[in-house]
């Protein structure tokens, strides 16, 4: 029988069969040292149920079903980026214009990390068809809204159950899929998800353009599958939940959700509202910023004590979980901000809004071909580490090349550091998430998985964030530095900075001078990526190789 390898060389903690879990007096860093307080032996108030393996072909449309709604969700998540000019044109409303963005973002980041342990509790299963239920509803609201009032209100319950079609999506493939395979079928899941972000501009401007209802059919053309996507999951999925003595409403941590969603929401609210819809100085982003900390802070005392926790911060402080977390934090920061500050570049330079996404694609094929070939590699080798590395160092790779382009070379430079970029990034989402699943117990995946996911969330608002701060006080400082005594300097370097039409128009010798200060203001922004991208670098070197076992129970090897 084969025993997982950890730090001290200790068999894992307890094993599950059978629906059983036998508990251990071995410590490892699968296990931490401490149980919560006042509250011995909590692992064994709930009993992990292995699901049974099923045929190929059932397992086939149960990833179908759940791959649907990643696609979808990820269609979603940017059909805005060419809709919203023409859905705040219909309302008469220019606020509107940042809020259909955030409210979708806020409430898929905050969905996300609860849903592992929710769904630990009621399934699967159930908590798929609720997911794809509310993104069709939260569509269906968008689709037929009156007002800017229901139009934010259906970006909410769309995003919500959009965090939970990408998530769910994850576990379920922990559940059904040995480690050793696991990392091929996430590679196909970020395939979908890729093509899916990829996707829903170009999709939300074409059903705008050339159809008769416009932005709204962009939304309801989405209802019906994934109304079909939740019967199929009905039907499909049955894996069993966690068992217990206990009523689900005794298991759910209630404070824990509380304080999740409080810390999601204050802190992405004012990270996106801050600079983009009112100025830093606002009381909202002044406020909400610091009460996020605070809900943090409460959180993690919160968490460090529940019997059933949201998240475990225990394990969080385990190495590999600790490490392969701050990678996607540090590494999702370079990646998003990159992919929103080189298509602004880019058009800065010359180039057209079409032209600039057109760039972005081969970000997408370097996902698409790396996730796979991660999969593939640690299916063959059962090793991670050095891939792992080796991901974080083509992201690095991706990132200097923007340092290196010029303005005659970026055009083309741009499409190739975007597929080093998107290989990297495909490649380490892959190898930390099943880093994080081996170096847990099987009954940990799901909330472990979670916490990875809030990870990426919050290393995208950040990175765009910090990008943002960078760019516009180098920018603000290096326009000053050279045209700060010139006739209506104020006004014309505001404008200038908050719009780029305003460079064809510029005052005479002012051109020159006002293209340095963009490239030197972008060049501090590149650097800000690679010093992001190699922290991410130091984080994931600092994981251990587990062991990626070949069967569901982790009892033997092929």
């Amino acid at each position: 029988m084969g025993g997982e390898a950890n730090e001290t060389g200790a068999p894992p903690a307890y094993t599950e069969h059978n629906g059983t879990a036998a508990p251990e007096h071995a410590a490892s860093e699968r296990t931490p040292l401490l149980e919560p307080r006042g509250v011995p032996g909590a692992q064994e108030q709930e009993r992990t149920v292995l699901a049974e393996e099923v045929p190929m072909r059932r397992l086939a449309l149960i990833l179908a079903t759940s791959w649907l709604g990643v696609f979808l969700g990820a269609v979603d998540s940017t059909i805005i980026a060419t809709l919203s000019a023409p859905i705040s044109s219909d309302f008469k409303s220019l606020s509107l214009l940042s809020w259909l963005a955030t409210a979708y973002l806020i409430s898929n980041a905050a969905c996300q990390p609860i849903s592992g342990r929710l769904t630990d509790i009621f399934g699967r299963g159930p908590g798929l068809v609720f997911s794809n239920v509310l993104f069709a509803a939260g569509n269906l609201i968008c689709g037929l809204a009156k007002d800017e009032s229901a139009m934010i209100l259906g970006r909410v319950v769309a995003g919500i159950g959009g965090g939970g079609l990408m998530s769910i999506s994850t576990f379920l493939g922990s559940d059904l899929i040995p480690l050793r395979q696991r990392g091929i079928i996430q590679g196909l899941g970020n395939l979908c998800y890729g093509s899916g972000a990829m996707l829903g501009g170009i999709f939300g401007g074409l059903i705008n353009d050339h159809t008769k209802y416009g932005w709204r059919l962009a939304f309801l053309i989405q209802v019906p599958p994934v109304l079909i996507s939740a019967v199929a999951a009905s039907i499909l999925i049955k894996i069993p939940p966690k068992q217990s003595d206990k009523s689900y409403l005794a298991r759910i941590d209630f404070g824990g959700v509380f304080l999740t969603i409080s810390f999601l929401v204050l802190l992405l609210l004012g990270l996106n509202s801050g600079g983009n819809i009112v100025p830093w100085t606002h009381p909202l982003p002044l406020t909400t910023i610091p009460l996020s900390i605070v809900a943090f802070a409460a959180f993690l005392w919160w968490e460090s004590r529940a019997v059933q926790p949201i998240i475990p911060v225990r394990l969080l402080l385990t190495r590999t979980v600790l490490s392969a977390c701050l990678c996607n934090l540090f590494g999702t920061m370079a990646v998003m901000a990159g992919l929103f500050y080189v298509p602004l570049y880019l058009q800065v330079i010359g180039d057209t809004a079409t032209g600039a996404g057109l760039r972005i694609l081969p970000s997408q094929l370097g996902i698409s071909i790396a996730s796979i070939g991660a999969g593939y590699t640690m299916k063959k080798t059962g090793k991670y580490l050095r891939l792992g590395v080796a991901s974080i160092l083509s992201l690095i790779l991706g990132i200097v090349l923007f340092l290196v382009q010029t303005r005659e070379t970026a055009f083309v430079m741009a499409g190739v550091a975007f597929f080093f970029v998107g290989a990297g990034y495909g490649a380490m989402l892959t190898t930390t998430l099943l880093a994080c699943i081996a170096a847990v117990d099987h009954s940990q995946q799901a909330v472990i998985t979670s916490a990875t996911y809030l990870a990426r969330s919050l290393g995208g608002t950040v990175g765009i964030t910090i990008g943002s701060a960078v760019y516009q006080n180098v920018l603000k400082a290096r326009l000053w530095e050279r045209f700060g005594d010139e006739p209506d300097a104020a006004e014309r370097i505001e404008h200038i900075r908050n719009d780029l039409s305003a460079l064809k128009h510029l005052p005479e010798g002012w051109y020159q001078g006002v293209m340095d200060s963009f490239m030197e203001a972008f060049h501090s922004v590149w650097l800000t990526l690679l010093g992001m991208a190699i922290i991410a670098l130091v984080c994931i070197s600092m994981m251990k190789q587990h062991t990626l076992h070949s069967t569901l129970d982790r009892r033997s090897e092929e």
